[in-house]
């Protein structure tokens, strides 16, 4: 087909695409340059002649700046349907103050699915991503030659305003391949944009969308957290706090993959997934006045944007967003709480902060590489795990490792894992710093300084005045002093230089294995037993087992003593 048979001049001075449909044998694409030279041709004729009412009696339709920019001129335009079938440069009506369309290329791999974010939502008709007729990728008017995935025009300005400033997200984020993002925050130029976005197949990627769908486990606590990622009693700030529930640092990492999507229907932080970026912008207030939400829409003179994090709700000096619409504000201006209707100022400082995509960072396969100021619970990461607080400093956490002891019978089989001594138990892995005698003691001091392999909460043993000992919960340990749930000990003390040590499991099996999680700093050896005189008995089953930098376990060998 032609331009010819493709487009007609009406007598209103409308210039319509009459040809086939995307996709369809037939179906026609011209360059802007081709439309003005089509109608220039019209223009010289001595008379009109088909559908195509243009004569040299008629006013001149067209006029061009450089071969990639036509201005339509003198009433003469096109309307969206004729836009999708031209590209390669800019269409411009009414002078400008009416409607132009600029031109855009995709510079990607072929079959490159591509959305388009304007003015805070996803342009529902992307015709740019058909297939051509007897093509075997998405994308009209390719030039793989080039590089180029895509050429066509999108709508910038209509009723003579622009739409949100010409300001345009391209993005791609198809299941199984990488995600990328190319924002024009400036405003669109005349002519043809240039959008380079990335799509290859991602190898963390790989697991059926479906499958990933149930994975429902993994949840997150919005808004400013404080987290101590590094263990180093001094937790940092983050905007998030993602549980990985039971699923490896990969899985989490498709989850957050298939949360943000193409077509997604999950919400983040009041956001459609689809549209989720994460921060965009930190910003420094004062001046607040009103209880912001801890997460809500706001706004201010020329933007609109998603508050993700504030450090108080009524005392904020900080503020972290992600931009929806417009720019980002500017000092002295108010920011208003969409929801809250509570107010602060920006003071001077509003910095840019780079985007990741997914926006949770990147998946090595076996270690996440975080994104600028998004946490996840610390017993859920790694060594290898890097994450990156709002000051964007890096924080890494400890080797957390895992001892676990496997073939167990659950309600029956009673397990004890404590320090090891030679292959027995270590009952004097301490000894009392002080005598326990009151009647409410919720202080455990011992000698020497406690490991700091001790798991933060757990089960410590101690010996009594007759001769047994007794097992207590630690909440907490700091130095030599474990915290325990008031205990009396008026009766039945335990003296001062007397054995106490930990018990690291200590309890009857819930479940046909039982474990405990502490931080690696040296192999520690283990003293495993396990007992059954119930229902099923066994005889008593006593090993031995080493928690090492990647954990350890034990399995009970159960000998019928029946």
């Amino acid at each position: 087909m032609s331009i010819t048979t493709d487009f007609e001049i009406q007598s209103d001075k409308d210039i319509r695409y009459i040809g086939a449909a995307h996709g369809d044998s037939g179906a026609g694409y011209y360059t802007v340059l081709e439309l003005h030279r089509w109608l220039q041709d019209l223009a010289d004729d001595a008379s009109s002649t088909g559908d195509d009412l243009m004569d040299i009696t008629k006013d001149t339709p067209s006029d061009k700046s450089f071969d990639t920019i036509i201005n339509l001129i003198n009433g003469f335009n096109i309307d969206d349907t004729a836009a999708e079938h031209l590209y390669g440069g800019s269409i411009i009506q009414g002078g400008g103050s009416t409607t132009i369309y600029d031109g855009v290329q995709i510079i990607a791999n072929a079959g490159c699915f591509t959305e388009i974010v304007q003015n805070g939502a996803i342009i529902s008709n992307d015709f740019w991503n058909n297939t051509p007729f007897g093509g075997s990728n998405i994308g009209l008017n390719p030039d793989s030659s080039a590089g180029i995935s895509h050429r066509f025009m999108v709508k910038v300005r209509s009723a003579g305003s622009d739409i949100d400033g010409r300001r345009l997200i391209f993005q791609t984020r198809e299941w199984g391949k990488t995600y990328s993002e190319f924002r024009i925050g400036g405003g669109t130029s005349r002519g043809v944009n240039s959008v380079p976005l990335q799509f290859a197949d991602d190898l963390n990627n790989t697991t059926l969308a479906a499958t990933v769908s149930g994975w429902a486990g993994i949840t997150n606590t919005e808004g400013f957290r404080a987290i101590d990622v590094d263990n180093n009693s001094t937790p940092e700030n983050y905007y998030s706090e993602w549980n990985k529930d039971t699923f490896t640092i990969n899985q989490f990492y498709e989850r957050m993959k298939w949360l943000t999507r193409r077509g997604s229907a999950s919400t983040i932080y009041g956001i459609n997934g689809e549209l989720f970026r994460g921060i965009t912008h930190e910003i420094t207030v004062d001046g607040p006045t009103g209880t912001f939400s801890a997460v809500e829409g706001v706004s201010w003179s020329g933007g609109t944007g998603r508050m993700l994090a504030i450090n108080s709700t009524t005392a904020a000096t900080k503020m972290w967003i992600q931009l929806l619409t417009g720019v980002a504000p500017t000092d002295n201006q108010v920011i208003t709480g969409g929801t809250s209707s509570a107010t602060a100022t920006v003071n001077v400082t509003v910095t840019d902060r780079t985007l990741s995509f997914p926006f949770c960072g990147v998946s090595t396969g076996s270690a996440l590489i975080g994104s600028y100021g998004f946490g996840m619970e610390a017993l859920d990461l790694s060594a290898t795990d890097k994450v990156f607080d709002l000051t964007n400093t890096q924080r890494q956490a400890p080797n957390y490792v895992t001892f676990t002891v496997n073939g167990l019978v659950s309600g029956e089989d009673t397990v004890l894992v404590g320090p090891a001594d030679g292959g027995s138990l270590d009952l004097n892995q301490f000894v009392l710093n002080g005598a326990l005698s009151g009647a409410a003691v919720t202080a455990v001091v011992v000698t020497g300084a406690i490991p700091s392999d001790t798991p933060a909460t757990g089960t410590i043993r101690i010996l009594r005045a007759n001769g047994a000992y007794s097992k207590h919960s630690y909440t907490s340990w700091a130095t030599s002093t474990f915290t325990i749930g008031s205990t009396d000990f008026s009766s039945n003390n335990a003296a001062n230089g007397t054995n106490c040590f930990i018990s690291y499991i200590d309890k009857v099996a819930a479940a046909t294995s039982e474990s405990f999680t502490a931080i690696y700093v040296a192999n520690r050896d283990l003293f495993i037993r396990v007992r059954d005189g119930g229902a099923s008995p066994i005889k008593t089953f006593e090993s031995t087992g080493v928690l090492g930098s990647g954990g350890g376990s034990a399995t009970a060998v159960r000998t019928s003593d029946a």
